[in-house]
């Protein structure tokens, strides 16, 4: 190949990379879910730089001060023995958040003090650690993993290099985005999700259900007796209720379903690829779960129910219009529950969905 053709290659390259830059910025820059966001990174690495796999290290929660793994990685090995947290105050953060380049894991062993615990990223074997920066402050830190490698030596180009900074600088201005609007869209005092971010992603995940023909479902549930809490004990103690009623709904669901708080004491459910009777199983058992649970509040014992209503898209028996018409549905079967002697489960079928009228 005379210098010519090497040069047109090089060139057709360097323009097809910076389209799939384009697209890379069009995917993450419409990826509004933070683990949806954070797979979406993971995967055009993995595909970008040829690895095995791929790792993310992000703050643990909006008021944190650890980085941590979590559920963000693929095709990498954990050691049982490790803590994979990172606090702000280790001084790899400060080399990191200082650095403009990528590292190699010696390289980062020599630029922070001898003592500095570097386990959580050391027994990743890295063949390439990224930060990703957002006006020069540090928002995650990208672990490479194994290099699917044709050659005997498998270091990564000066080229490459650029490249994964380039889909850095990209992941690390989406993840900023994102923590933005989960502070924006969340609810400080139950940390669930707000009501116009819960409709935003109905309105998605019922697109995707119509256009695949899979089930989705919509719980919504309200706290029976719930002004009693506010008044025979204080506001404090109708704040403890929703914030426990709040995690027992998040320790019984999905990654991939989604709560929020509706409003005042109501709540409502996503679930997704789910029809009925799985439906009506999850609201039974969160039902189930809190009334069981022994609420204490400042030494006294209080009873805590729920009435629940449930109701299901399906593309052929329930191909509703909106979100809004699908959630008022589930409302309607509440409001059943609720009249019917709270604390217990109602599907909004079809009987109920035409007689039912809600008070405004």
């Amino acid at each position: 190949m005379n210098d010519e053709s090497q040069l047109q290659e090089k060139y057709e390259k360097k323009i097809y990379d910076l389209q799939q830059l384009l697209e890379i910025s069009r995917s993450l820059c419409s990826t509004i879910e933070f683990s949806k966001l954070i797979e979406s990174i993971l995967y055009i690495c993995m595909g970008q730089l040829r690895t095995l796999g791929a790792g993310i290290f992000v703050l643990e929660a909006i008021d944190s001060d650890l980085f941590v793994l979590g559920s963000n990685y693929f095709g990498i090995d954990l050691n049982p023995n490790v803590s994979y947290k990172i606090d702000m105050r280790n001084p790899l953060v400060e080399v990191l958040n200082k650095a403009e380049t990528t590292m190699t894991i010696a390289e980062l062993k020599g630029a922070v003090p001898p003592e500095t615990n570097i386990s959580a990223i050391e027994s990743l074997h890295p063949s390439l650690i990224v930060p990703l920066l957002n006006k020069n402050h540090l928002n995650g830190i990208l672990v490479l993993g194994e290099r699917i490698s044709f050659q005997e030596d498998d270091a990564y180009s000066e080229y490459e290099q650029e490249l994964v900074l380039g889909i850095a600088s990209l992941a690390a201005i989406a993840i900023s985005n994102a923590v933005l609007l989960e502070r924006s869209s969340t609810d400080m005092m139950t940390h669930l999700k707000l009501k116009y971010f819960f409709f935003n992603i109905l309105t998605d995940k019922l697109d995707t259900a119509l256009s695949q023909g899979t089930p989705l479902a919509v719980v919504m549930f309200d706290i029976d007796y719930f002004k009693r809490f506010n008044d025979t004990y204080g506001h404090a103690c109708g704040d403890y209720v929703l914030q426990t009623v709040a995690k027992l709904l998040m320790s019984n669901i999905r990654s991939q379903d989604l709560a929020a708080r509706y409003g005042g004491e109501e709540f409502t459910l996503l679930l997704n690829n789910t029809g009925k009777s799985d439906a009506m199983i999850v609201a039974d058992r969160i039902r189930s779960k809190i009334e069981q649970f022994d609420f204490v509040y400042e030494g006294q014992h209080v009873q805590v129910t729920i009435s629940v209503g449930v109701a299901e898209f399906d593309s052929v028996s329930n191909p509703v219009a909106s979100p809004k018409e699908l959630v008022d549905q589930a409302d309607k079967a509440l409001y059943f529950s609720k009249r019917s002697g709270r604390n217990r489960v109602t599907f909004a079928d079809k009987k109920i969905i035409s007689e039912i009228e809600v008070p405004e």
